[in-house]
């Protein structure tokens, strides 16, 4: 006969095998938490209204990365304008570099024949090349306008990044649905290739943006039509300039009036510059006109420079702006600003310093740390 202890132990025991299987039973099986509900679905009206505010964040990014891009031009134009005075301008003037660039168009002639057209055109693309090296080429060692027209789109792209996080909680849209409807506008259209399209949804969201395939088309495609650092800005604009200085200095050295280039490089023009004699009255007679002819070219530089300037402000192809205004007219297509107005920015970032050496001015400085960190990345 068995004894009861002997049975309530095996009772025990039991019940202790019982609760531990049940308490492995419940590690295994995890505990599933309910599923949300799902969002429901958006009205097409509040999908108007959302690309309206879309359009609205696109045009008030635009108008900060604008008021960025000139006030960096600005510092543009004044180092260019200083290069004017403090190199081109003198070197151009002085009585040697006349009596150089003399010799240059009577060889010219002397090479072209009678024809007075290809000379002055070699003289003028003579000027344009020191011109560049001169004037251009210096500034953009500091401050470029291709160094502009990237700064300015990425300050575009995070001013639009910021807008649209803003907009979702306004309509209570759920962040995969507004991610969704993102996807179908475009960003970036170059062609068929996927390679060149991006939807807003990309370009918003890439980290960093310049390893996006579609914006390395579009800065390439951009920095083709533009040229490199200034240097098709300046040949529309300041050639005709150097063309018509050329044209001032044969009419002035009478090698446009009949004097034959044989001649002139043999006899006069020549001589009077081997003669020291003929140098030193020379340097006399082009002192005291000096003054009159640097006013000259510095009035027809200055107003190349404008047109340069304005140029690069405002054309869409090739301008400082062109990359935004591309993907603004993109993002206008799908989404246009009809009713809404832009949304007011508040203060930018905190002071940041840039890459280049020229300091930003007051309200565009700020801007740069966040480009960098958010756009750039660490």
């Amino acid at each position: 006969m068995s004894h009861p202890l002997h049975h309530d132990g095996h009772n025990v025991l039991r019940w202790l095998l019982a609760a531990l299987i049940v308490a492995l039973a419940g590690c295994a099986t995890p505990i599933r938490e309910p599923l949300p509900p799902p969002a429901p679905p958006v009205a097409e009206s509040v999908w108007r209204e959302v690309d309206r505010d879309i359009g609205a964040a696109s045009e008030t990014a635009a108008g900060a990365a604008g008021r960025f891009a000139r006030d960096r031009m600005e510092q543009w134009k004044h180092l260019v304008l200083n290069r004017h005075e403090t190199d081109f301008i003198p070197w151009f003037s002085s009585y040697w570099t006349q009596q150089w660039l003399t010799i240059k168009v009577a060889w010219y002639k002397l090479s072209t024949g009678e024809s007075d057209d290809p000379a002055v055109s070699r003289l003028a693309a003579y000027l344009q090349t020191q011109y560049q090296e001169r004037v251009l080429a210096p500034v953009a060692r500091s401050i470029a306008p291709e160094n502009i027209r990237g700064q300015a789109t990425l300050l575009y792209v995070l001013r639009l990044s910021e807008q649209l996080d803003a907009i979702p909680p306004r309509y209570g849209i759920a962040p995969f649905q507004f991610d969704q409807h993102l996807r179908t506008i475009p960003a970036i259209s170059l062609g068929a290739s996927p390679e060149h399209v991006a939807s807003l949804y990309q370009l918003s969201r890439s980290r960093p943006i310049d390893e996006l395939p579609a914006y390395i088309a579009l800065r390439k495609q951009t920095a083709r039509t533009a040229g490199d650092a200034g240097s098709a800005p300046s040949a529309t604009h300041v050639s005709p300039v150097a063309r018509r200085a050329s044209e001032k200095l044969m009419t002035r050295l009478a090698i446009s009036s009949g004097t034959s280039a044989a001649s002139a490089l043999a006899g006069g023009i020549a001589g009077a510059v081997i003669s020291l004699g003929a140098a030193g009255i020379g340097i006399v007679l082009h002192e005291s006109e000096r003054g009159y002819q640097e006013a000259q070219l510095r009035e027809s530089l200055n107003a190349a420079l404008d047109e340069m300037w304005q140029a690069l402000m405002d054309d869409p192809q090739r301008g400082v702006m062109a990359e935004i205004y591309h993907i603004a007219d993109q993002i206008e297509k799908c989404c246009p600003q009809t009713f809404a107005q832009p949304v007011e920015l508040g203060e930018l970032p905190d002071e940041a310093v840039l890459p280049e050496s020229q300091a930003l001015p007051d309200d565009t400085e700020q801007a740069e740390d966040t480009i960098e960190e958010t756009i750039l990345g660490d």
